[in-house]
């Protein structure tokens, strides 16, 4: 696809152009919605203010997962799950408003999209994206464990705590990229057909209104950008100019919104963090490219939308900086097992249940109360061959290329890119025994201008000898050691994803290891406030005629699907059912 008008939008003037749509955004999920539009025979116009190099936005770029329910690759590991089981979990780490079950309060709208969207993990979406081509790697990963006890269920979560009850992360075959193919094919045959028309570095930054409807939006045409020469991935995902060349006007019935979150405006995460969880670091990753600003959120507000929930974010605490950076303070972060020990910056034990992979936002939360900017993962080299994934599609060239035999040395837990970053990464410290690990530690902490902490070398010595008594015992009683044993009785972890009971300090396992670990920005769980359909409301709760939100500029829908926390694997799932949804929403409406 090019940058030229097809017959989806009819040019008035070199300035002016009428759709039926307007989609603004070319993410995962502003393509859904604009190929169902295009399916029911609507003129979509889609504007992105990126090149064309990095169409499908930061879904590209993801590890591809989704939460399914009551797969068949989870009975094929002998996991036995279900709608109801899956809505309370949702439930329990939500933490909806009081109300929202009976449609009350703030939570409303976003409890209502949680039970749609449970119910299409459990039902439409595998075999709906199968018609489409999708497959997944057989062996369901359990991300977010939580943890926590389980007291009962209410309908607001009461008596629930965080976490999957079972494994329900799949991870797609062919990562992000391989999510975003059949969508993007969808696209270009539309283009053929003259209901697509699908404009690059178009920034919107006003949406046009008139007699209280919305009517389009005006569009900055911002300049041609080729990339830095030789950038990795063609270019895409690197930062790209915001020269303004000329303007345009997009007139249509509806506009759609998906451009994305904020996980790329590090002030504006820092503004809206939650007071009583302390504050964000100056010193931050970004786990998404610059493009992700939250810019056309603002624009929304401008013309009367809601924000809503901009406090509630997700954002991960075990990020490591990119050692071949492609946008802005680049980073990456680590898919943990479960036995590493975590350590704040101090060296004390993050407390029971923040262990690796069980909460993540309960620890970054933990860590930013303590006014930490990093902490450390403590372990050995055996544990990060075995227990160590990295997330993002360009970090798996296995799953990401479909490639056999290089997922057979993922198994045998020679993953490249572990092995790579352990290298090349001044992250990862080495050590022979607990002081030399210590002395590097606190060297690169030494090393790095406004951090701060020091780990004692005896009392590391002492953490690590607890530990590993523990693990040495054949049981033991540390909640760690036992949340780690009860990891096994999962077949597929104790296959790939968790290392044998054995001493930190063991020399057949060494070196040990110590790799630092840095906050990453990521994922915006609140947004424009929605309706059931998509429409987007103005802060009295009342349609915003003609606008509507889907993905992450909704909150993955309703203005905050996932309530206060979430449950992995539903990010992409969430722009899959938001932008499906809207999409046939509108083009029902239009008529």
């Amino acid at each position: 696809m090019t940058d030229a008008v097809s017959n989806s939008g009819t040019a008035i003037s070199d300035d002016v152009v009428t759709a039926d749509v307007v989609v603004v955004g070319a993410g995962l999920s502003g393509l859904v919605t604009a190929t169902e539009l295009a399916a029911a025979g609507k003129r979509v116009v889609v504007l992105d203010q990126e090149p064309a190099r990095s169409l499908g936005g930061q879904a590209w770029w993801s590890f591809g997962g989704l939460f399914l329910v009551g797969s068949p690759e989870q009975r094929r590991v002998g996991v036995r799950d279900d709608a109801d089981l899956a809505f309370a979990d949702w439930l329990g780490s939500a933490r909806f408003a009081a109300g929202a079950e009976r449609g009350e309060g703030p939570d409303r709208h976003g409890y209502a999209w949680a039970e749609g969207f449970v119910d299409f993990a459990a039902g439409e979406l595998r075999p709906w994206l199968h018609g489409k081509g999708v497959r997944w790697f057989p062996l369901v990963q359990w991300a977010e464990r939580g943890g926590y006890p389980v007291t009962g269920t209410a309908a607001t979560g009461a008596g629930t705590e965080h976490g999957n009850s079972v494994p329900r992360f799949h991870v797609t075959w062919g990562t992000g990229p391989g999510l975003l193919e059949p969508f993007v094919g969808a696209a270009r045959e539309a283009a053929r057909a003259g209901l697509l028309d699908l404009r690059f570095r178009h920034r919107v930054v006003e949406v046009l209104r008139s007699g209280g409807a919305v009517t389009g939006v005006r569009a900055e045409v911002l300049s041609d950008d080729d990339g830095p020469a030789g950038a990795p991935f063609s270019g895409r995902g690197t930062p790209s100019s915001r020269e303004v060349t000329a303007e345009v006007e997009v007139h249509a019935q509806a506009v759609v919104v998906a451009s994305g979150g904020i996980g790329a405006n590090h002030d504006l995460a820092r503004a809206r963090w939650p007071r009583e969880a302390g504050a964000l670091p100056e010193r931050m990753l970004s786990g998404v490219p610059d493009s992700t600003d939250g810019l056309m959120l603002g624009v929304a507000g401008e013309a009367g939308a809601a924000l809503v929930h901009e406090d509630r974010m997700w954002h991960y605490p075990e990020g490591i900086a990119n050692h071949s950076p492609v946008w802005t303070d680049h980073g990456i972060r680590i898919l943990p097992g479960p036995s590493s020990l975590w350590l704040d910056a101090d060296g004390g034990r993050l407390p029971a249940p923040l262990y690796p992979g069980f909460d993540a936002l309960g620890a970054l939360r933990h860590l930013t109360s303590r006014g930490d900017d990093h902490s450390w993962f403590v372990l050995n080299k055996t544990i990060m061959e075995k227990e160590f994934a990295l997330s993002g599609s360009e970090q798996n060239p296995d799953l990401t290329g479909k490639s056999v035999p290089q997922l057979i040395e993922r198994v045998r837990g020679k993953a490249v890119p572990v092995r790579t970053f352990a290298e090349q990464s001044p992250e990862f410290v080495w050590g022979a025994t607990p002081a030399e690990l210590a002395a590097g530690m606190n060297a690169l902490i030494d090393g790095t201008p406004g951090s701060a902490g020091h780990i004692d070398a005896d009392a590391l010595a002492r953490i690590v000898a607890a530990r590993d008594a523990q693990v040495l015992s054949g049981l033991g009683k540390d909640p760690q050691v036992v949340a780690t044993r009860a990891a096994r009785s999962f077949w597929v972890d104790r296959r790939i994803r968790v290392a044998p009971p054995r001493a930190l300090t063991d020399p057949a396992d060494g070196p040990m290891l110590a790799v630092r670990l840095s906050v990453l920005t990521r994922k915006t769980l609140g947004g424009l406030w929605c309706d059931a359909a998509g429409r987007v409301l103005d802060p009295a709760g009342e349609v915003v005629e003609g606008l509507w939100a889907v993905g992450e500029a909704a909150g993955f829908g309703g203005g905050g699907v996932h309530g206060h926390r979430a449950l992995e694997g539903t990010f992409l799932g969430g722009c899959l059912f938001t932008g499906r949804t809207t999409g046939r929403a509108v083009a029902e409406q239009l008529g």
